[in-house]
């Protein structure tokens, strides 16, 4: 719901971004999900081999031999195929495919042939614990070994070819349900992580923002707050002035807060730069401001405008600043900025400006997304400088976009 201060105006003329629809956790193939196939077909496996048995008229005390047989093998086959089975050290992979080889071979002796085609959750489980270059061979010996003893266990060839087909088919499909369920464990992890990584730049978006936009209408605020106060019994007429001049900026402020929480705000160069004349001759500096850059690409236009509240920002902070020049134009395909004042930071300011303080850093971070730089420091003469530069058309953007914009000629703009 839209606050009720809020200009209608205001929001109709405010762009809106293209929202990605969220995608509920209970729409994507949970792991669980997953897991409970690969249970489902293991228990319709282990059911089918003792209907293999049961169809031979076995006495009691074989029945419930074969069940728990069944039960032991297909167990062990559910903990190969759990995802912590992949993590296992070696010694323990080969004591369970070591114990599976036993259930899998031992019930021969009892069952024969009605063992049926058992030999396939071995198959999967050495192809998902064994190292590729052994797996496959011997996944092959194993399938190769079906016909072979059928065959001199006096089997028909209709079930030799039965037993063959059914452990070859089985072994790939546990191995394969096994291998679904291991990739959506590890898509479910890293789709959880992506939407943190989403959260947390979103944050910081919103810091950055908030710190580039609020912190230049908040100087200005308390520099023309203090303003007023000097000037409310010598001119009156004048703080009346004043105070619709803060008023004006706290209602830009207030717009600034609106667009960064609406994660899309443009700002334009130019007229932040004529912004800046006024606020600096509020605060008794003068401004030198030479703007010739024409028409530039949204993107570069809105980066250098935050690059000049970050300094104009900075400035305000000092006021021992009388002089402040300010100048932007275009060398070949790269826009340049410059802003340089009279009067020193002082060491701490300067430290920070050396390592990278939050307004420097988050600058750097923006010229360095679009392909572009940052420098800042004391120069020889002793006067200090914060330059920047980005290039015309901005690296990291749609083709498409960029193909639209088409630089003009600059045109020059001079504030004093």
């Amino acid at each position: 719901m839209p606050s009720a201060t809020t200009d209608p105006r205001e929001e109709a003329a405010m762009p809106t971004r293209d929202v990605v629809p969220f995608t509920p956790r209970s729409q994507a193939p949970a792991p669980r999900l997953a897991h409970a196939i690969i249970v489902a077909a293991l228990v319709c496996y282990a059911t089918m081999t003792v209907l293999n048995v049961v169809r031979t008229r076995p006495g009691p005390g074989e029945l419930v031999l074969c069940v728990a047989l069944v039960l032991a093998l297909f167990g062990t086959q559910l903990a190969v195929s759990s995802p912590q089975a992949r993590r296992w050290p070696t010694r323990r992979k080969a004591l369970v495919l070591l114990l599976q080889a036993v259930l899998t071979f031992g019930p021969l002796v009892w069952f024969s042939i009605n063992w049926g085609s058992m030999e396939g959750p071995l198959a999967a489980s050495l192809l998902l614990t064994l190292p590729a270059r052994f797996a496959w061979p011997s996944y092959g010996l194993l399938i190769a070994f079906i016909p072979v003893y059928n065959v001199l266990a006096g089997a028909p060839v209709d079930l030799v070819l039965y037993f063959t087909i059914a452990s070859t088919l089985t072994g790939l499909v546990i191995y394969g349900l096994t291998r679904l369920t291991d990739l959506v464990s590890e898509v479910h992890e890293n789709r959880e992580e992506l939407a943190r990584m989403a959260v947390q730049q979103e944050r910081l978006r919103f810091a950055r923002d908030l710190h580039d936009l609020l912190g230049y209408s908040l100087s200005a605020i308390t520099l023309k707050g203090e303003l007023i106060q000097r000037l409310i019994t010598t001119r009156p007429d004048k703080a009346r002035q004043e105070t619709l001049a803060v008023l004006q900026v706290a209602r830009q402020a207030l717009a600034d807060v609106r667009l960064v929480s609406s994660g899309y705000r443009n700002m334009s160069l130019v007229e932040e730069a004529e912004s800046t004349g006024t606020v600096l001759s509020a605060a008794d500096i003068r401004a030198e401001v030479e703007v010739e850059c024409g028409r530039l690409h949204p993107v570069v236009d809105t980066v250098l405008a935050t690059a000049l509240r970050e300094g104009v920002t900075n400035i305000l902070r000092h006021s021992q600043v009388r002089v402040c020049t300010i100048k932007a134009e275009v060398e070949e395909e790269t826009v340049r900025l410059g802003l340089t004042n009279d009067h020193p930071h002082e060491q701490r300011e300067l430290a920070s400006a050396r390592s990278g303080g939050t307004g420097l850093d988050n600058l750097r971070c923006r010229f360095a997304a679009i392909g572009g730089g940052l420098s800042a420091g004391l120069r020889e003469d002793g006067r200090f400088h914060l330059e920047v530069w980005a290039p015309l058309r901005p690296t990291g953007h749609d083709e498409n976009e960029l193909l639209v914009f088409e630089p003009t000629r600059p045109e020059r703009t001079a504030v004093a």
